[in-house]
């Protein structure tokens, strides 16, 4: 038997067989290394069936978030953590407020220097020939004013997170057609910023950056300070043409507050629950949290007390190949649909809509043969915000062609979503089983606590009855 000796093989010198080996020793060898192979395979199967009778016995369950809403999970789950982290949401939710303000200014400052004409079906609302003869002397006042805010969202980002960076150039909050033809002046796109995860950011043990409690309080002066003239531009009727015109929709996104500015730009403020749940801060890094959870079952007896394994991997679409080392022995996926993005686009590719993009990650988690066996759960989330979009006319046919003339309201909108994720999963699934799917709101933690103490006992006894339990 010939062999040709490859040259770019480190180990072939030591592994390969010997020159002279006769059929017989052959024969031998290779018996040698599949009673050797075989030995080995059955070491990693006792490994990985002691791993899942520990899990067992530590009542253990490992829970895939993808999608923000740890935040539920925790204010529920977890409340004395979630109180001690109380205190450091009150700069997250400074700086949601303070991007949309320096997002409104860019805005000014593009209309002003483009000079672009206004649509033809805008003539009833616009206020001269131009979009930029609308901002006057009164505007540029407003944008020396509130250019303190920028040094603020400096200091911030810094307090935030020591080590966080900035993603891909943005346009945060936008949502515009794919087909928009409208000639509107480009804005400067801004980094994104964002934190590996949330507790970097609002961990009160962690060593903060300014030094005084003085400094630290400077955030809150300066938003006092500049409260009036924030209002004054939130409330201007030529920033919300020159908004519309962008169809840009603050209202509708996470992180708004601009309306709440009585309420956070004092000194006493403290950050409620609904504000920690609507706050925005980009994370994308892998967040363990470990959830203590009563299942509900006294039939058992003993300890009825559980281990919520919790893996949220955040929503950026640039670091999934991160996620799958977390797939393995995964119990449960949640999966957090926010079917109020229909008309909007990804922050990391502008070519891409949201909604579209939830569909093919829930695709390649109905299809994944590592997950055949792992319960889905889908939270099709934020329909409080699509009713809003709904109910200003925006027609979901224009973004969602396949959903024809059906009526242009929120239920029927719901249904056809569910309908279309439970085909998905039916289709693509390995093996038969139900994904549970739940609807939910962003500011109704109330409803939201129903719904996870739902999901809690339904989790719990499929599992109980998984392990023989029940």
């Amino acid at each position: 038997m010939a062999f040709n000796t490859p040259t770019d093989d480190p180990f072939y010198e030591i592994l390969r067989p010997p020159i002279d080996e006769t059929p017989a020793q052959m024969t031998a060898r290779l018996k040698r290394e599949a009673d050797a192979q075989r030995i080995s395979d059955n070491i990693d199967e006792d490994i990985k069936r002691d791993r899942a009778l520990q899990r067992k016995a530590r009542k253990e369950l490992r829970i895939l978030l993808l999608g923000q809403g740890e935040s539920d999970f925790r204010m529920q789950y977890a409340r004395e953590a979630w109180e001690k982290e109380r205190a450091g949401w009150r700069a997250v939710v400074q700086l949601n407020i303070i991007r949309s303000i320096i997002l409104i200014l860019e805005i000014i400052e593009a209309e002003m220097s483009g000079n672009v004409p206004l649509e033809e079906d805008e003539a009833p609302r616009r206020f001269s020939d131009t979009a930029a003869d609308v901002f006057t002397d009164k505007h540029r006042l407003l944008m020396i004013r509130l250019a303190p805010l920028r040094g603020v969202e400096t200091d911030l980002k810094r307090r935030l997170g020591a080590g966080a960076e900035s993603a891909h150039p943005s346009l945060p909050m936008s949502a515009t057609p794919f087909d928009d033809p409208a000639p509107i002046p480009a804005i400067k796109r801004r980094d994104e910023f964002f934190v590996r995860s949330w507790t970097d950011a609002i961990d009160p043990a962690r060593p903060q950056p300014s030094p005084t409690h003085a400094d630290l309080d400077s955030s809150t002066i300066t938003l006092m300070t500049c409260k009036d003239d924030m209002q004054a531009l939130w409330s201007d009727p030529a920033v919300q043409l020159a908004l519309d015109r962008r169809k840009i929709r603050l209202v509708d996104t996470a992180g708004f507050f601009l309306n709440d500015l009585d309420r956070i730009a004092t000194r006493s403020y403290t950050a409620t629950d609904d504000d920690i749940v609507r706050a925005r801060l980009r994370t994308v890094g892998i967040q363990e949290y470990l959830l203590r959870i009563s299942d509900g079952f006294p039939l058992l007896g003993g300890d009825n007390t559980w281990i919520w394994r919790l893996y949220d991997v955040g929503g950026c679409r640039t670091v999934r190949s991160a996620w799958m080392p977390f797939f393995e022995a995964t119990d449960v996926i949640i999966f957090l649909c926010p079917v109020s993005c229909f008309d909007e686009r990804l922050d990391e590719d502008s070519r891409v809509n949201r909604l579209e993009d939830s569909t093919l990650l829930w695709r390649s988690i109905c299809s994944s043969k590592l997950l055949a066996r792992t319960q889905l759960i889908l939270f099709l989330n934020k329909c409080d915000l699509l009713k809003r979009k709904l109910k200003r006319g925006v027609k979901i046919k224009t973004y969602l062609p396949s959903y024809g003339d059906r009526p242009n309201e929120v239920m029927p909108v719901v249904k056809y979503l569910r309908e279309k994720y439970k085909e998905i999963q039916k289709q693509h699934s390995p093996e038969p089983r139900v994904a549970y799917i739940y609807t939910t709101t962003v500011t109704d933690t109330t409803a939201t606590a129903k719904t996870l103490h739902s999901i809690r006992d339904r989790v719990l006894r499929e599992n109980l009855v998984t392990s023989n339990l029940v």
